[in-house]
């Protein structure tokens, strides 16, 4: 069994924000598999289901960004899932521009709020997470404001194929390729999307 997390905030004027693209790759892993996101219990929106055999559990925390963690520790709690093998944690990243994805197995919030509380909270860093770029905010930009804000009508169009990649990605992790995910889809910072260079 796998608990996979998309990070985001709950609420209509949240929809489709740079801070909520993990929702945006849970919802659209839900709807080609077709699991439904009905249940709300452990402080979040809850879909099981299976891919390619293996039993997953959707996740969409609805804690709010900055305490993503009391979620994810009660989901992770009552599942019994091993944090470091059985949860991938996706999120939104200012690092990476739109169209980018990185994937690690374990390492520091990088100063993002929402990884920092599920690391505040599991007691660990060592969790795998898909980081998906979101560009960084335009100079004089508040970065709240920009995080909160929407995404542009080309970056829309970039972001289908970059949600696709990260959901066979994380086909990739549930058959145990964690590895093989990584050198596939991880890109060096200033690499465009059609430009992907593996890196560990």
């Amino acid at each position: 069994m796998f608990v996979i997390a998309g990070l985001g905030n709950p609420g209509k004027e949240f929809e489709n924000t740079r801070h909520n693209i993990g929702f945006r790759v849970i919802d659209d892993i839900a709807k080609k598999y077709q699991i439904a996101m009905l249940e709300r219990k452990h402080k979040a929106v809850i879909g099981k289901g299976y891919i390619d055999g293996q039993k997953v559990i959707l996740v969409k925390p609805l804690t709010y960004m900055n305490l993503s963690g009391e979620s994810i520790r009660e989901v992770t709690d009552y599942y019994k899932v091993d944090v470091t093998t059985q949860l991938v944690v996706v999120s939104d990243d200012i690092s990476l521009d739109v169209g980018q994805l990185r994937i690690r197995k374990k390492g520091s919030a990088g100063g993002h709020n929402g990884l920092k509380n599920i690391i505040l909270h599991l007691g660990s860093e060592n969790f795998m997470r898909i980081r998906m770029g979101v560009s960084d905010k335009p100079q004089g930009y508040d970065l709240k404001d920009y995080v909160l804000g929407h995404f542009t009508d080309g970056e829309i169009k970039v972001l289908s194929e970059t949600s696709e990649k990260a959901e066979q990605a994380i086909r990739m992790i549930l058959q145990g390729d964690v590895d093989g995910a990584m050198n596939r889809y991880n890109t060096k910072k200033g690499k465009g999307p059609g430009h992907e260079t593996p890196e560990s």
